[in-house]
């Protein structure tokens, strides 16, 4: 497995969002398209923002850290017509459960727990070069 951070959440030039997963080496990135209100859950935590209210993923560790549980990690397991699936790994007691999970419901949730993100080696052929996507936005295209 390879370990990803959140490196942004951005919008193509179609208006798509799209969070965008960076490797340690901050090489390849991975970019994985989400809705508007997940890229908003996502950009909250990453500006240190606090809702006045919980949001469903502020709800969701609440509840791992009062039943004792904690989320271990997450992993972005597997892409099938061009849909990215991942498991959220949470434990309990030293048991393990995996959970089936969207990409943006599973990273939201990874950064409020401050839990690790981390994809599959098979999933580095649907990665970009960090610098191509450098160049891209110079040159003013878009990831699409």
């Amino acid at each position: 497995m390879i370990k990803m951070e959140v490196k942004t959440v951005t919008a193509d030039q179609g208006g798509n969002f799209l969070v965008l997963l960076m490797d340690d080496e901050e090489k390849k990135v991975l970019p994985i398209a989400i809705g508007p209100l997940e890229a908003q859950a996502i950009a909250i935590v990453m500006q240190g923002e606090m809702p006045p209210r919980p949001m469903t993923h502020d709800l969701l560790k609440t509840i791992c850290d009062n039943l004792e549980g904690q989320i271990e990690k997450i992993v972005i397991t597997d892409i099938i017509d061009s849909t990215f699936y991942a498991e959220i790994h949470l434990q309990k007691k030293g048991e393990t459960m995996i959970l089936d999970s969207r990409p943006s419901d599973a990273i939201a949730l990874a950064l409020r727990c401050l839990s690790p993100i981390y994809m599959v080696s098979k999933l580095v052929e649907f990665t970009y070069d960090f610098q191509d996507i450098i160049a891209r936005e110079d040159g003013d295209e878009k990831l699409h």
